[in-house]
This record gives C-alpha cells, sequence and structure tokens, in this order.
C-alpha cells in the first residue's frame, strides 16, 4: 500500500481533520489513538494511500509516546504491567477473555498465580503495540 502515489490535497484534508502533532500529555494520546483506531478498524488493505500514510504517520505518534512513558514497565513484573495497561486503556478483565480463555485465567495472571504464556504474551504485545518481552 505505501508504494502507492497519494493525493497531497486528499492527505492535507486529512491532516486538518486529524491535526496531529507530538503526543504531550494522555488527552492528546487518547485523541490521536481514536483516529489511528478508526484507520486500523477499517483495515489495511482498504485504506486510501493517504489514509495509509496517515495511518502511519499516528502510529509512529504513539509508539513514540508510548516508548517514553512506558519505559518503566520494563522493570515491573508481566502482570503488573498489563494491570497498568488495562487501566491506562479502561479495560476490564473480560476484555481480555479473547485472550486467555477465560475471566478466571485472566484473574489469575492479574494475582500472579499463573504466568503468561508465550502465546498469550503475543497476543497482547500486538494489541498493546508492545514487545513481547514485556508479558514475559
Amino acid at each position: 500500500m505505501s508504494n502507492k502515489k497519494y493525493d497531497p490535497n486528499i492527505y492535507a484534508s486529512l491532516l486538518s481533520q486529524t491535526l496531529p502533532g507530538v503526543i504531550a500529555d494522555k488527552a492528546d494520546y487518547d485523541r490521536t489513538e481514536q483516529f489511528f483506531n478508526r484507520l486500523m478498524d477499517k483495515g489495511e488493505d482498504y485504506l486510501s494511500p493517504e489514509e495509509f500514510r496517515l495511518f502511519e504517520l499516528l502510529g509512529n505518534l504513539l509508539e513514540q509516546y508510548e516508548s517514553q512513558t512506558l519505559e518503566p514497565l520494563e522493570t515491573v513484573s508481566p502482570a503488573e504491567a498489563l494491570r497498568f495497561l488495562m487501566d491506562e486503556n479502561g479495560l476490564k478483565q473480560k476484555d481480555l477473555v479473547s485472550v486467555f480463555g477465560s475471566q478466571a485465567v485472566v484473574s489469575k495472571v492479574l494475582n500472579g498465580r499463573r504466568s503468561i504464556s508465550k502465546a498469550q504474551a503475543k497476543l497482547l504485545a500486538e494489541r498493546f503495540r508492545l514487545s513481547v518481552d514485556l508479558f514475559i
């Protein structure tokens, strides 16, 4: 998709709607993530060249902010990191049933009574756009 030529006028219109910029706080992050998720929900294969270009830009901005604000997570346990990420994203245990299979397993992981499997870590990394290592 990124090899296709884009129309600068259409791209400029998208930029004026989203007003992307350096993310300074949680409010900026939430607003940027909202636009990013709309494009992600559409699916990369269905994005116009202009939308794909914006998708990549927003992803980079989100990733930059996360790397600055989530670095301390590397020093915490996988369960603590997951609890923090759930809180930051307004998630409940039931929201992670698709990753863990049941709410009981989610509870055991969060309470440190069960480890996160490699397969679960991969799904969590994809969901939160973070390194798998954070969850292992």
